[in-house]
């Protein structure tokens, strides 16, 4: 078994990076020990559900790279299958750059940090766009956000090829107003 995440993203030029770095050994242990990491356990899921945004990367056809923010109330980011994620797509700026530069490669990036606790997780995956009134009602239902106040314009469908726990070493603490309300409850 392999690590899914590894065996994606460290390509000739990468591995190269890492043995004139000093980090291929620790780099193959990670890829031959630590996997599959191809489909998402509770864990990744229950990490995913707390989370209030996170940051799609994409591609232009024209090879440059495109991080967007996405946010919402905790949850809004749906694991709907160990190897699938969904999220509402609701109206914003209508410059719509990741949906245009899906249509020509499908490629996603994903990272959803969770800044009090030091922690991130990386999801790389093929994601597709699909018009709200096209989506099944079964599937509309498990990700709308009723309470949320805003039209579904269109559905995120994202097939996850592998993710990464990544090292919180120079992760900064941020809190959310709701974190910080909690703490200043305690005694």
């Amino acid at each position: 078994m392999t690590h899914s995440f590894a065996d994606t993203m460290f390509t000739e030029s990468v591995k190269a990076a890492q043995k004139a770095y000093g980090s291929q050994e620790h780099n193959e242990n990670l890829r031959q020990n630590f996997g599959p990491n191809d489909e998402l356990s509770a864990r990744e899921a229950d990490f995913i559900a707390k989370r209030d945004s996170f940051y799609l990367a994409t591609v232009s056809e024209t090879d440059w790279p495109y991080v967007q923010h996405r946010g919402g109330p905790a949850g809004f980011l749906k694991v709907i299958g160990p190897k699938q994620l969904a999220y509402a797509d609701f109206r914003g700026n209508t410059q719509l750059v990741s949906v245009g530069n899906l249509t020509k490669n499908d490629r996603c990036s994903i990272i959803l940090m969770d800044y009090a606790n030091r922690r991130r997780l990386k999801l790389i995956g093929h994601i597709r766009v699909e018009e709200a009134s096209m989506i099944n009602k079964q599937l509309l239902d498990k990700i709308d956000l009723p309470d949320y106040g805003a039209v579904v314009e269109r559905v995120f469908l994202i097939d996850l090829v592998a993710f990464d726990w990544n090292c919180p070493q120079h992760i900064t603490k941020r809190y959310t107003e709701a974190e910080i309300a909690v703490l200043a409850t305690r005694d």
